[in-house]
């Protein structure tokens, strides 16, 4: 009978050396091998304080593991015996029975060989031998030669490995070693060895689904599949027997319009999963295999076409014919440790972005191409992913070989992830045109011929990006192809931003821009931006590690958790220019977080304003860099790796509502003499929009209140407005309430606080905002106690009602001990709307809340 064994038992690791070797059980598998020494005590925790230094032999000794498997002559009967190894960190040699089967140099591979002649009935001993990655990548780039780079060390670019083991600007140098995927003895004689579901959703949405197998192994003749689709209720929809011919079949399904359910982002519909299921059995009708694949149906398209009203081309994502904006996250792997990552910790990382109001993961080109379960939720939860292939940030060079493993490996993982309907779209690296770019590299983009070797260039992964990935994913997907992210395409350079994607650093790198000025950074589709903030003090405290010499900003552990080029001039820059700060530990937490809070909030703000409708997409997605953190650390994260929320999560998730309201303030200066500049008039503009991401108009009420801070001036009106579907729509333009007109720079404006709500026609808030002067470092701030901040607990003890006599900026909560899981944070209130929060596991304990200007530093 045919089987699949999982080799997960009795495994034992060592470090090869000229000593004797000492081998020690395995507590976990897969594994690797920092995760062993970790819990067998034999190594300090890397993650705190400067341990990551005292670890770093591990990545250059030789490391084996191995295990014992019992079979029997029943389990052996069958014609071919596979091992499959669905990940090995990176270089093994794989020895079966003294006899040496693989040889392994891909990282993100599944390798499978037959091994049924080096088997036996009884015990078979399976060892891995491991080489230094490290070791490897210096020894081929001795060969080969040295490229540019930026992040890590530049060997790593000869090696199909994680790039972010190598360290990155928000990760540690941790060169993982081992078993990382799981391992499984396959025994069979016939078995399906490659099964393609396209679903091809028409204009009209009919759909037509075509299924083509191969078949290893097969009969010569008289072999079937049987075909299976399944609804997501279980309900059979449809079955067909397919014949197999020369090793393969296939078959082709119609359906009329409303047959099958589609599948929809999150926030436009249901996510419904279609089963199908195929029995492979020989001429008697004796089963010989069997397997399943989860479908969705659903039509996704990449839109790049003129505006109405503006140069350059749309870059936006069409599901079901329908424009979505994408609000999300850039997304790294979730631990330097891949094997501690959990099938729930994954769910709990992707729920959060769902409860975050984002609808689209990129997986980014440095990290890993992630396990099933990742894309098996993100369909569940309807997050459409943006999918890189593992390349970032270097002048990776192609020579025959690594040509031959790339190709493997864009094969590989293009098969096993090519049904996800999540997936929208594969990008060919990270930022490596960009890098071109900068180094003046080989990179004519008017040339598309693709007569060109690439390969004889000082730019030899083009033919990674324009020739390789192109055409594998053409062959094997319906998935759509992106030469890299960012890209402009219409030969256009990575920061144009009237043409494909752009990752628009020039907020903190580049030319360190206020993030005031987003508005004009924008781009058609922006899939990186980002701000700096502190994580939560309790993940300061751990990476600290109790040293309370070391609990201060400047300190060496502080340091050391922030990989950052120059983040200590960039975050005081920023911070300088916005706040009044003080360095304690607490007070840099909480002022780097109000800023990151703020920077994020505005881009997104400003970005959705430009989504107006049909042939005016302007801007069509904004992806933070970035939603997680690897280890402990201060970085652009708005989630730490504990998976404790910053500030700007709610902030971000306020933003991305369906329903949301912004404001600007706009300064517009009128000189009365030409030829002087001493006499002029300062006038001051508000601008008010809302956005609507349902697909149907919204009639709702606008309430606008201005409020004096340093007097008792108010202000208010409303209008009922129609906002339009799945775009922005401008409600308001005028003066400042209060704001008089200046006529001298030495005149301080008034600190002028403008409260804008849109609600339903029952009276219930659907989006707020409040509109600061700034910089805030120049407000005159109410003494606390007139402020009047007032949190009140209601019966449940996790439901707080929150109000105020003046209006105050940037409310964040917390209590002593261990963290509540707050609904919102980073808040601005003003008198007259109570705001109400959920605290989860409050337990009775006071809640504290510092605000700026609430005099605590």
């Amino acid at each position: 009978m045919p089987s699949k064994i999982p080799v997960d038992k009795g495994w034992d690791y060592a470090q090869l050396g000229p000593s004797q070797t000492e081998w020690t059980a395995c507590e976990s598998f897969p594994t690797s091998v920092h995760v062993e020494l970790l819990k067998a005590g034999k190594i300090p925790d890397p993650y705190i304080a400067m341990h990551e230094w005292d670890v770093q032999w591990i990545g250059e000794a030789e490391w084996a593991f191995k295990t014992v498997l019992d079979l029997t002559a029943e389990q052996l009967r069958e014609p071919h015996a596979d091992l499959v190894f669905e990940g090995l960190d990176t270089f093994a040699t794989v020895i079966v029975n003294g006899q040496s089967v693989l040889e392994t140099e891909n990282m993100f591979l599944t390798y499978r060989v037959d091994v049924k002649k080096h088997l036996k009935a009884g015990i078979n001993e399976i060892y891995l031998k491991f080489a230094s990655a490290f070791r490897k990548g210096r020894e081929l780039e001795l060969q080969h030669g040295k490229m540019k780079l930026w992040n890590g060390d530049s060997s790593r670019l000869h090696i199909r490995k994680a790039q972010y083991n190598y360290g990155w600007d928000w990760g540690p140098i941790l060169m993982t070693v081992g078993p990382w995927r799981p391992i499984t003895l396959e025994t069979y004689t016939a078995r399906i060895s490659d099964l393609r579901v396209s679903p091809i959703v028409d204009r009209d949405l009919t759909t037509t689904i075509t299924t083509t197998f191969e078949v290893e192994g097969a009969p010569a003749s008289g072999a079937t599949a049987q075909f299976v689709l399944k609804s997501p209720s279980g309900k059979v929809v449809k079955t067909e027997e397919a014949k197999v011919q020369g090793g393969k079949g296939k078959l082709s399904w119609k359906f009329a319009k409303g047959d099958l359910e589609l599948w929809y982002p999150v926030g436009y519909g249901k996510q419904p999963i279609y089963t199908v299921e195929v029995q492979l059995a020989d001429a008697q009708g004796v089963a010989l295999n069997a397997t399943t694949q989860k479908i969705g149906i659903r039509r996704a398209e990449v839109i790049q076409r003129p505006l109405e009203d503006d140069e350059g081309m749309t870059f936006f994502f069409q599901i079901n014919n329908i424009p979505v904006f994408c609000g999300g996250s850039n997304w790294i792997p979730a631990d330097n440790f891949l094997t501690d990552i959990t099938a729930q910790r994954y769910r709990d990382w992707l729920q959060l972005m769902v409860a975050g109001n984002q609808n689209m993961v990129r997986v980014w080109g440095g990290g890993i191409y992630e396990p099933d379960v990742f894309y098996d939720i993100c369909d569940e939860l309807g997050l459409l992913v943006w999918q890189d292939f593992m390349f970032g940030c270097g002048q990776y060079p192609a020579y025959e070989s690594l040509v031959a493993n790339v190709k493997l490996e864009v094969e590989c993982n293009v098969k096993r992830l090519r049904h996800h309907p999540a997936l929208v779209i594969f990008a060919g690296n990270n930022e490596d045109y960009q890098l071109a770019e900068a180094y003046k590299l080989d990179l004519d983009y008017a040339d598309n011929s693709g007569r060109k070797d690439f390969t004889k260039t000082d730019f030899p992964a083009r033919h990674f990006y324009e020739k390789l990935m192109p055409e594998v994913v053409a062959r094997l997907s319906d998935t759509h192809y992106h030469r890299s992210s960012p890209y402009s395409g219409f030969g256009k350079d990575t920061r144009d931003q009237k043409h494909g994607d752009l990752h628009q650093w020039n907020v903190w790198h580049g030319s360190q821009e206020p993030w005031h000025n987003w508005d004009i950074l924008a781009g058609r589709f922006v899939s990186e931006f980002g701000m700096q903030g502190y994580p939560d003090i309790r993940t300061v405290d751990y990476w600290l590690g109790g040293d309370a010499a070391e609990r201060f900003p400047q300190s060496r552990s502080s340091n050391n958790h922030n990989k950052a080029d120059g983040f200590e001039r960039r975050l005081e820059l920023y911070l300088m220019e916005n706040f009044k700060h003080a360095f304690d530990m607490e007070s840099y937490v909480y002022y780097t977080q109000m800023m990151q809070a703020e920077t994020l909030a505005a881009a997104y703000r400003l970005w959705r304003r430009n989504w107006k409708g049909p042939g005016k997409e302007h801007t069509a997605g904004a992806l933070v860099w970035q939603i997680n953190d690897c280890w402990p650390c201060t970085s652009w994260a708005i989630v730490d790796y504990f998976l404790r929320p910053k500030p700007a999560f709610f902030s971000v998730a306020r933003e991305l509502r369906p329903y949301t309201v912004g404001m600007t303030r706009k300064d517009h200066t009128t000189y009365k003499d030409p030829l002087s500049a001493d006499e002029f008039v300062i006038n001051t503009e508000l601008q008010i929009w809302g956005c609507n991401s349902t697909l149907l108009p919204k009639k709702v009420k606008l309430i606008v209140e201005a409020f004096d801070l340093n007097s008792d001036f108010t202000h208010s009106f409303t209008q009922d407005v129609v906002l339009a579907p799945n775009a922005s729509t401008e409600v308001y333009k005028g003066e400042v309430p209060g704001q008089p007109t200046r006529t001298k720079l030495s005149e301080a404006p008034k600190t002028i606080i403008i409260s804008a709500r849109i609600l339903e026609t029952d009276g219930t808030v659907l989006a707020r905002y409040a509109n600061w002067p700034e910089p805030f470092k120049y407000i005159h701030y109410p003494a606390p106690s007139e402020v009047g901040l007032n949190i009140k607990t209601a019966a449940d003890g996790e439901t707080l009602e929150i109000s105020v006599k003046k209006p105050i900026k940037g409310l964040i909560l917390d209590v002593d001990g261990e963290e509540v899981k707050w609904s919102d944070q980073a808040l601005d209130l003003v008198p007259g709307d109570v705001q109400v929060v959920k605290a989860v596991g409050l337990g009775g304990r006071k809640v504290k809340g510092r605000f700026l200007g609430d005099g605590t530093a």
